[in-house]
């Protein structure tokens, strides 16, 4: 059984939340929380969220043993953009766009 924990609308690009998601994918759920919270990223923080959340569900939905489990699947994917607009000189403006992430972690026992 797999229990999974999705965050939407992260606003951290894919790239830096991808970094963190590499250093815990496959990894033991509690090593992986070790990491998390000693790495210093700011998408740390996020992860470390979303893989609480799925410890969570799998305790709570499927009854599972949160010593046992493992990080099978951690990836992000790119969600919507948010329209901005920076004042430049003579008046103007110009559009920049922040990014936003889908965070999601699936954990299991092996």
């Amino acid at each position: 059984m797999e229990a999974k924990a999705t965050a939407w609308q992260v606003r951290i690009s894919t790239d830096k939340a991808r970094q963190v998601l590499e250093l815990i994918r496959g990894k033991k759920a509690s090593d992986a929380l070790m990491i998390l919270k000693y790495t210093p990223n700011r998408s740390a923080r996020y992860v470390e969220k979303t893989l609480k959340s799925a410890l969570a569900n799998a305790e709570h939905n499927l009854g599972l043993d949160i010593d046992n489990l493992f990080v099978v699947k951690a990836f992000a994917d790119q969600g919507a953009y948010m329209r901005r607009f920076r004042p430049v000189s003579h008046g103007r403006a110009h559009p920049f766009r922040h990014h936003t992430s889908h965070i999601t972690v699936a954990v299991a026992e092996k």
